[in-house]
């Protein structure tokens, strides 16, 4: 095992020992997921001059190297150690997350852990535990989902890889992903999922734009805005229904039982989706999405990486730059919960209805 990943293992492994009382089982897969994935990492120029590598594999290698150096030097972006390791881990997700949602609520548990703090989320490297942990929260009555997650940060806490698992994606889905979860190691509030994808996302795609202005590509400019477009598009399909099942009172249970999310809110985004499609010329990008029976935990995934990113947008053309903007970002992190929901989150009084999750 070389020795820039010995000491991370190590150290992961004894963080995940060492919480045990607090978290059981839980972080303990989380740490041994982790060191795995360290122990199959190694160093980009490595894998390139390998003469095994595949000429596919190589050339996303480059790019991605391209990208990190964009990033860092256009976006302003941490110099730090992630993305200049390659990670074959042999599945087809990195992680598989667990959302869930009280029963008539679109606000997600929350589970807390050391330096993320709160999360909409718990993250499992087997799928089976995944899907077991789901299992368990849907018998106490709650909406759960389980969703594939491709790549993940670490804040710049241990050398995050690229992850073989994002190589046949677009150049712009991978190029930003590498600013997007950059952005992560730039600004991050502990507990705050909503604000933090928002802001990581709003990055994302100004370095994207950027990106394809500075190679001189207007064509792939022109269909990344249209595919952005219509992702707004396809939140807002969502959003209005998941606020009529979060609306559900005690007293309307039944009703709002027999029409959420199996039928009600889940009929009601199928039918303006199937709109939506029409309206695109047919393009099918979130049929897998659709062809799904949703329930409110879908529909809070939804909101976590979408809700506050119009607001945060809105907040980078009023800076007129990336530095002021982070500036503005940074402050915006600063205030209180309630405040920065209700200046740049959509849904600011539901999303403030979230419970901590069971452990």
């Amino acid at each position: 095992m070389p020795g820039i990943v010995a000491d991370p293992v190590r150290r992961l492994l004894l963080l995940g020992l060492a919480m045990v009382p607090l978290s059981g089982c839980y972080l303990l897969q989380a740490a041994a997921g982790q060191a795995d994935v360290l122990a199959r990492s190694e160093p980009i120029e490595r894998v390139a001059a390998d003469q095994r590598t595949a000429p596919g594999v190589r050339a996303r290698l480059e790019l991605a190297r391209q990208a990190r150096e964009f990033a860092v030097r256009e976006l302003g972006l941490p110099d730090g150690r992630s993305f200049r390791r390659y990670a074959d881990l042999d599945r087809p997700y990195a992680v598989w997350n667990v959302v869930a949602t009280p029963e008539f609520s679109v606000a997600p548990r929350r589970w807390c852990f050391p330096v993320a703090g709160c999360v909409a989320y718990r993250g499992y490297f087997d799928p089976a535990r995944a899907q077991a942990q789901a299992r368990r929260l849907t018998q106490r009555g709650d909406d759960a989902t389980v969703g594939g997650v491709a790549t993940y940060s670490t804040l710049g806490r241990l050398p995050d890889p690229v992850f073989n698992t994002m190589l046949a994606w677009s150049e712009a889905r991978f190029v930003g992903t590498i600013f997007h979860e950059l952005a992560h190691e730039r600004l991050y509030l502990p507990g705050a999922s909503e604000f933090n994808e928002a802001f990581a996302s709003v990055v994302e795609q100004d370095g994207v734009r950027r990106w394809f202005t500075a190679h001189g590509r207007p064509a792939e400019h022109g269909a990344y805005e249209l595919m952005l477009a219509r992702e707004a598009e396809f939140a807002h399909c969502c959003a209005p229904h998941a606020i009529v099942s979060w609306r559900c009172t005690p007293r309307a249970r039944e009703r709002c039982r027999c029409g959420s999310p199996s039928s009600g809110s889940s009929a009601g985004s199928s039918f303006e989706y199937s709109q939506l499609r029409s309206r695109w010329g047919g393009d099918g990008a979130y049929d897998g999405w659709f062809a799904r029976v949703l329930n409110n935990a879908h529909l809070a995934s939804v909101a976590t990486y979408h809700d506050c990113v119009p607001g945060l947008r809105a907040e980078l053309e009023a800076a007129g730059s990336l530095p002021a903007f982070y500036e503005r970002a940074a402050q915006l992190g600063s205030l209180p919960e309630r405040e920065w929901r209700a200046a740049v989150c959509t849904m600011s009084d539901a999303r403030l209805t979230g419970s901590v999750g069971r452990r």
